[in-house]
């Protein structure tokens, strides 16, 4: 593949058409079920859909054979599902290369900046700010633009399916019905390419080490049947958030923030240290200058080796929700009968979901103070993913690749967040090779405020799969892992 030539195509296709079509996704508020319990009533998620089966049918015609239907399983989220026939390509007849993102959105957010909002795209320079533009809206264009490269040189590649889910934002519940469902269709891939991950800076290539898991649900501490007069019953009944305090510190240290149970943890391997010291070295201070600090705020480490390790392979609590809770000028002088908190807690990469879920629950159930009612009703359980290591061919392209881009060789990290899919597929398809990687960079703020897409990266992440899908080909003859 020429990659001067495979640059100037993926960007006019861009500027032509994916940012336009992005731009109209933007708009479309298809929060993700967990979000949106009336998605199917609401359409919004159709719409997001159709969208995008549009623009990809009207694609296929300069990719000749593809196949692409919409899958819906009855009582589940819709699936894109494009079969691209391989072109020149002598492998297996079952390989492929597995492309995925997903088109679901987390929910609006509070806080969007003066003239953006969710669902109002607004394109300044070089970044088009809208939810799931960057999380995962664009997955599907890069995926198809890589192919379409590869198509208008004639370079020769594999078989490869594209699939975009619509639930990933809740964990990806529906998705192994899916892949059981098409598992004929599939085949055995010998490529995974995901395209719905970070970035640690916006000058190189990025590849995904590893993701973490998470376990949470609602904790909820009764007390009372119905309010009280604070006067009254102040220094008699507990307050209940008091004892939600006691439990939190069961399970996270109210000082460090860190994790208390030993049972929560997992021996980091070496490679990843090696990794997270590499990183610390080309980032710098940018390990924590990408957050939006409030003046005198300041991490809760100056080791940037200790910080990137904290993100990546040790469990962190974070509260994202809270009920029972007034607002600031509703708060009358009463003694709440209930206080309830979301959880929301990462797990090392190689830890057990399940298990970690069912220990947290009977950690902070048990004994509970003062005879309170305590409740811990787990919603999430998703496994985190370590990847194989990477094969020669593989990593040869990738820095070669990044180079091409980006004009610097690829990086390699962790990243905090979690991907459901990468460890179903890990566990299915054992010998196939990874490529994990994203345009969420720094202040791109996936499913915070001010959500943005910077556009250069993903027609720079474009190009590289399309590389990379090449570079398969060639190798497919070849020991793939």
């Amino acid at each position: 593949m020429d990659a001067s030539k495979a640059s100037t195509f993926i960007g006019k296709l861009w500027d032509d058409e994916v940012v336009p079509h992005l731009t109209e996704y933007i708009k479309i508020p298809n929060k993700s079920p967990m979000f949106d319990k009336d998605w199917v009533r609401h359409g919004h998620m159709d719409a997001a859909v159709a969208l995008l089966e549009k623009w990809a049918r009207g694609k296929l015609a300069s990719l000749p054979g593809s196949k692409l239907e919409v899958v819906r399983l009855p009582g589940r989220t819709p699936l894109i599902f494009i079969d691209v026939p391989a072109l020149g390509a002598a492998a297996r007849t079952d390989d492929c290369v597995l492309l995925y993102g997903h088109l679901d959105k987390q929910p609006e957010m509070t806080g969007w900046s003066e003239g953006l909002g969710p669902w109002t795209p607004v394109l300044r320079g070089d970044r088009l700010y809208g939810r799931g533009g960057a999380d995962d809206g664009y997955a599907i264009f890069g995926a198809l633009s890589a192919l379409l490269a590869l198509h208008q040189q004639g370079t020769p590649h594999a078989r490869c399916v594209v699939m975009i889910e619509a639930c990933e934002e809740s964990g990806s519940p529906d998705l192994p019905y899916y892949v059981d469902h098409l598992a004929p269709r599939i085949g055995q891939p010998s490529l995974v390419v995901c395209l719905d991950s970070g970035c640690a800076n916006y000058d190189q290539l990025w590849l995904t080490t590893s993701l973490r898991g998470m376990t949470g649900g609602e904790l909820t501490v009764e007390v009372l049947t119905e309010g009280v007069h604070s006067g009254d019953a102040s220094g008699v009944v507990p307050d209940s958030f008091r004892i939600v305090r006691q439990l939190l510190s069961r399970l996270e240290d109210p000082v460090t923030g860190a994790i208390v149970p030993r049972e929560l943890y997992v021996d980091v391997p070496a490679e990843r240290l090696e990794q997270a010291r590499q990183c610390a070295e080309i980032l710098g201070d940018e390990v924590f200058d990408k957050f939006p600090w409030t003046a005198g705020m300041h991490p809760v480490s100056s080791d940037r080796v200790e910080l990137i390790l904290n993100r990546t392979w040790r469990p962190q609590l974070a509260i994202t929700g809270a009920d029972g809770l007034p607002s600031l000028e509703s708060a009358g002088n009463v003694l709440r009968p209930l206080t309830a908190l979301k959880l929301s807690l990462r797990l090392p990469p190689t830890a057990n979901g399940n298990q970690a879920g069912e220990y947290v629950k009977r950690l902070l159930e048990a004994d509970p103070p003062y005879g309170a009612k305590v409740t811990f009703r787990l919603e999430k359980d998703g496994g985190g993913w370590n990847a194989p290591r990477l094969s020669e061919w593989l990593s040869t392209v990738v820095d070669q690749a990044s180079k091409d881009a980006f004009g610097e060789p690829a990086a390699y990290m962790g990243e905090g967040g979690s991907i459901p899919f990468m460890g179903m597929l890990g566990e299915k398809f054992p010998r196939a090779q990874f490529l994990i990687t994203g345009v969420l960079g720094p202040h791109s703020n996936a499913h915070g405020p001010n959500e943005f897409l910077h556009i250069p990266t993903g027609k720079k992440v474009s190009q590289v799969v399309a590389a990379v899908v090449a570079a398969h080909a060639q190798a497919s003859g070849k020991d793939l892992t």
